[in-house]
């Protein structure tokens, strides 16, 4: 896992509430194996027409969000169904943070697990967010996982929480497996002083 303490970002405004698990990666590709770029299916129907064509009023399909790191969307993202193949899409896809008001839980975890931040910011906020990259197209956000902080466009800064120990994780790079690996001395020593 990258590690991820700040990034400074253009960021792709979602004005969409209840974006499913299946609008991020259509359910048609979850046999395609881990190895594959799963960007290449990112919001595949949302972007795509009927007959396969790029729809140019989608935000992604948008020259100035092409490089956007950071999706700002509106309530409960990533709900639906729990395939962890939704935030693999959305990291292949180039994107390491999502903000929004409210999350779907296992998407919400699945994201922390894979190097994917999710940012819980008031409603309010993030409705000035999407307000301003709208009008800005192409304009960049900042978020610092260090001071747990996102700077908009006008240099105001909104302060999220996220729990220690994914936090933790997500600065040093590492994930769980590392995270225990790394505790091996002290998984022996317990061991041995208690009889294992």
């Amino acid at each position: 896992m990258e590690v991820f303490t700040q990034l400074d970002a253009v960021a792709a405004p979602l004005a969409r509430n209840n974006v499913d698990t299946d609008q991020i990666v259509p359910a048609l590709y979850l046999q395609k194996p881990r190895a594959d770029n799963f960007g290449d299916y990112l919001f595949r129907d949302v972007r795509h027409d009927a007959q396969g064509r790029r729809r140019d009023d989608f935000v992604l399909n948008q020259p100035a969000f092409a490089e956007a790191h950071i999706l700002v969307a509106g309530r409960n993202f990533g709900c639906g169904s729990s395939r962890e193949h939704a935030v693999w899409a959305l990291h292949d896809g180039g994107f390491r943070a999502v903000i929004a008001p409210s999350f779907g839980d296992i998407f919400f975890s699945n994201a922390l697990k894979n190097g994917l931040l999710p940012v819980r910011l008031p409603e309010e906020a993030v409705h000035a967010l999407l307000a301003a990259l709208s009008e800005a197209p192409g304009t960049h956000l900042r978020i610092d996982l260090e001071t747990q902080q996102v700077t908009d466009l006008q240099g105001r800064t909104h302060a999220f929480d996220i729990d220690p120990f994914p936090r933790h994780c997500l600065l040093h790079g590492i994930d769980e497996i590392d995270y225990t690996l790394a505790q091996h001395a002290r998984i022996e020593a317990f061991e041995r002083t208690h009889g294992g």
